[in-house]
């Protein structure tokens, strides 16, 4: 059965022998993912007793000596008989040192070290940003790609040179910026060709503030301006100032400046007629500088009161109004309708006229009277007139417009033949005289 030695144990017994040896040597080998390697343990000065690999403090294979025989622990290790270490297929993972110890038969350790480096590019892309700085006349970009063996090329704009490193820091100058501008920084390794080359971006622009601009605050109160800005690139430098003057506010009893992320907060302790003044929220930048501009309102508690009795006069001014409305529908109430509403009442021009108990006798002759009810009293008769309207124009031409049929001859009746023969009688008489 195999079993593994305490690591400080094995690593102090390494040290002290590799100490009292003086043998410690290292060699640097390149590899690519996907090739087999030989890690070769130091040269034979005499038979090797035992062996053991050692990468990032963890015993990855052993044989013979004072430490119980190890397999190796990833299957794609293989200790050879001559105490070298193979490796196959390499991958990206086995890039770092490795330490061979082995143990001679004089009793001497040899320690070799083997610097393993596996030619690869990292799947992501280099990373672009900003280094903060108060200085506002430039600005620091910083373009870092790590991971990458061998060490990539890396370079700032078209117009810059590639440079053999991870990390790469310019400064550029404020006068050659402007809102809206791109800079690149691409990246190139050997196993990348022009047309896969890795690139970042950063896309400057110039602050903008943002903030309610008008506020309203009563006397004695306390009062907070909130200002955000979080758009510009690089990061702005934000302070609120006070007057036109621009006075820069100091925190103290009567300013309290405080911030949540992008937002810049000022609260004004014990409002005055004296702070009735402009407050600006000023954020500046390499690429400009831009300013929102905040007006407060100080108000005393009589004007509250007067806005309060304003409000009281516009609501009874209102209520008065549908008063005033209704006692006019109401005076009105005895013209009545027929129909069902209104404005079917114009369309038919059924109108019903109520006539005054005063008025009944100017009336009475020409108001026929119903017959009288029991208790002896007229009852008024109610007239009902009718109003033209267009429809019963059309209906007038339209009758109008239709043929009269002739007149239907009326049978004569037995008085007018009598009156008839009576007229032929006369007139013969006279013949006769």
């Amino acid at each position: 059965m195999n079993t593994i030695a305490p690591l400080p144990l094995i690593l102090l017994i390494l040290s002290a022998e590799a100490a009292v040896s003086g043998n410690d040597t290292e060699t640097v080998l390149s590899a690519t993912p996907g090739d087999s390697v030989i890690l070769d343990c130091a040269g034979q000065r005499a038979a090797r007793v035992w062996t053991s690999w050692i990468k990032d403090g963890h015993i990855i294979a052993s044989k013979g000596g004072p430490f119980t025989d190890t397999d190796p622990a990833d299957h794609r290790y293989t200790l050879e008989p001559n105490g070298s270490l193979s490796i196959s297929p390499v991958i990206t993972e086995d890039s770092g040192s490795f330490l061979c110890s082995s143990g001679l038969s004089d009793n001497s350790t040899v320690n070799e070290r083997v610097q393993l480096q596996v030619i690869h590019v990292p799947s992501t892309h280099p990373d672009c940003m900003v280094v903060q700085t108060q200085d506002t006349s430039s600005v620091q970009l910083n373009c870092s790609w790590f991971g990458a063996y061998p060490t990539p090329k890396l370079r700032w704009e078209e117009d810059g040179d590639f440079q053999v490193t991870e990390s790469l820091v310019v400064t550029l100058n404020s006068s050659k910026l402007s809102d809206g501008q791109k800079m690149t920084c691409t990246a190139q390794h050997e196993l990348l060709t022009k047309e896969k080359e890795r690139s970042c971006s950063i896309i400057l622009k110039t602050p903008y503030p943002e903030g309610q601009p008008l506020v309203t605050v009563l006397q004695g109160t306390n009062v907070t301006l909130t200002c955000t800005e979080n758009v510009s690139v690089p990061p702005a430098n934000t302070t609120w100032r006070k007057g036109q003057a621009q006075d820069l506010i100091v925190p103290g009893s009567k300013y309290i400046l405080s911030s949540e992320g992008p937002e810049l907060k000022l609260t004004i302790v014990n409002m005055s007629e004296d702070d009735e003044r402009y407050y600006f929220c000023r954020s500046e930048n390499a690429l400009g500088v831009k300013e929102l501009e905040v007006y407060i309102t100080v108000k005393t508690s009589s004007s509250a009161y007067t806005g309060a009795v304003i409000g009281v006069f516009i609501a009874a001014l209102i209520v008065g109004s549908a008063v005033a409305v209704a006692k006019a529908l109401y005076s009105r109430r005895h013209t009545i309708c027929l129909g069902g509403g209104f404005m079917q009442a114009e369309d038919r021009g059924d109108v019903l006229d109520l006539v005054d108990s005063d008025d009944e006798q100017i009336i009475h002759d020409t108001v026929p009277q119903l017959p009288p009810l029991a208790n002896g009293r007229h009852t008024t008769l109610v007239q009902i007139h009718r109003i033209p309207s267009s429809d019963d124009h059309e209906e007038i031409e339209t009758v109008e417009a239709k043929p009269q049929l002739p007149a239907q001859k009326e049978e004569p009746t037995e008085e007018l033949k009598e009156e008839k023969e009576e007229e032929k009688e006369g007139a013969e008489d006279l013949v006769l005289f």
